[in-house]
């Protein structure tokens, strides 16, 4: 769905009821303790054992397979080792989805033909591209995953040793022949960490570690956060594809409503009024001779709803696409839609030149929509339409000064036009706080 939200139209209460919590502390100083760097922490402290793992199944069955192509034996080991880099891959995803919060996509299945029995496994696998991305996750994983865990263990073990000292400095007098952690020392000469503005300065170094490592932990884990999501979830291409077919359903479907609209608009409207005048007509033609009076009644009465019915027909073909827009572009056609809103509308248009004649009616039919809500639901004074070009997006932008409230909720007016606008790369992002004012703003690709 393509629709946002402001943030201060985001739900500012949890599910409890309770207000959200307000930090006392700044970011850089929770941040040592909060849940995020510890289970990011984890993450890293896991990576290591499983990356290895990984990288040697994936190394061992690659070699073997390829080792073995020679004989037709190389080649279901080859798919099996790839199998199960999938296999590793989906736990990869599971781990960064409960870890590091990343809501990374599974890829397509395997492709296999129906029946095709264990060959077509094996070659839905050696023609995955998921696969041999999953082997390359395998193989880049290990040494990145070696040197995050050195780093990530180093700062924050030295960082809480450091910041702790002065409690368990004890230790070394007690235990040892050390008065502290031993800096310097020679056959003549040692100098330990044991005067207490030593202490201090060796816990104050120590702080600084834990208040830094984890924004450097953070770093750390961007890096697998764009190795799995860029080589374990779905390629571009297959995400473009999949939201292709999404929006040719929704476009299928907008265009067999709008079919279905029409059709009952002409059988209830139209169609149904030229019946009935056919049937006046008939009636006057036999009341001609008889009772000519009554016949010319009659045919005036017909000649009323001739009117009516070419009024209809003039809305309906306006609601298919008005000769305004097509004749004089989205300014006189905006101003005509805004002359029959029940508010008064201003009228903003400040484009260089036309869009492609499918995003301008898309544009057309968007605030014409936005503006009838306006008129129905939001009992509103006065409203505004402003459009605009910013480089290569056509922007559209209805505001009121209503009740607010409004939302893209399931079946709502909204939630159709969202889809519909994402079936051509638009977005929808509806700020309308209870209470008003109401903003709603729509983005199309200009494409003139």
């Amino acid at each position: 769905m393509a629709t946002e939200y402001a943030p201060h139209t985001r739900d500012q209460w949890d599910p409890s009821g309770r207000p959200p919590s307000k930090h006392l502390l700044p970011p850089a100083l929770r941040a040592p303790v909060e849940g995020r760097t510890w289970r990011e922490f984890g993450y890293l402290m896991l990576s290591l054992p499983i990356s290895v793992l990984l990288f040697v199944f994936a190394i061992t069955m690659t070699s073997l397979g390829m080792g073995l192509l020679i004989t037709f034996c190389g080649v279901p080991v080859l798919a099996a080792g790839l199998a199960g880099c999938r296999g590793f891959g989906a736990m990869e995803r599971a781990r960064a989805r409960g870890l590091l919060k990343l809501d990374v996509a599974d890829p397509p299945p395997l492709r296999i033909k129906a029946g095709g029995g264990p060959m077509a496994w094996i070659g839905a696998v050696l023609k995955s591209g998921t696969s041999w991305r999953h082997l390359l996750y395998a193989v880049l994983h290990m040494p990145w995953a070696v040197f995050a865990f050195t780093v990530a263990l180093t700062l924050w073990s030295y960082g809480w040793a450091a910041l702790t000292y002065p409690l368990w400095q004890w230790v070394f007098p007690a235990f040892t022949d050390a008065d502290g952690i031993q800096l310097y020392g020679d056959a003549t000469r040692h100098v330990y960490l044991d005067q207490p503005v030593e202490l201090a300065a060796t816990s104050a170094f120590g702080l600084v570690l834990v208040l830094v490592t984890p924004w450097l932990m953070r770093g750390l884990v961007m890096v697998d956060k764009v190795m799995v999501t860029g080589l374990l979830g779905p390629s571009r291409l297959a995400t473009r594809v999949s939201e292709l077919e999404s929006d040719r359903g929704v476009v299928v479907d907008t265009a067999a409503a709008d079919l279905r609209r029409i059709e009952r608009d002409l059988h209830d409207g139209a169609q149904a009024r030229l019946v009935a005048l056919a049937m006046d007509l008939g009636l006057a033609k036999e009341k001609l001779t008889q009772d000519p009076e009554a016949a010319a009644r009659m045919v005036d009465e017909a000649h009323g709803e001739v009117k009516i019915a070419l009024q209809e027909l003039r809305d309906l073909a306006r609601g298919i696409h008005p000769a305004v827009l097509t004749d004089r572009g989205l300014d006189a056609a905006l101003s005509a839609v805004a002359s029959r809103c029940t508010v008064p509308v201003q009228v903003e248009v400040d484009l260089p030149a036309r869009p492609a004649p499918a995003i301008e009616g898309i544009a057309y039919f968007t605030v014409s929509e936005l503006l009838q809500n306006v008129s129905k639901h939001a009992q509103a004074t006065r409203a505004t339409v402003e459009v605009w070009q910013t480089a290569d997006r056509l922007m559209l932008q209805v505001g009121d000064d209503g009740r607010g409230g409004a939302d893209t909720t399931a079946g709502s007016g909204l939630a159709g036009l969202a889809e519909r606008l994402d079936a051509v790369d638009g977005i929808l992002v509806v700020d309308s706080p209870v209470g008003g004012p109401t903003t709603v703003t729509a983005e199309l690709p200009w494409r003139g």
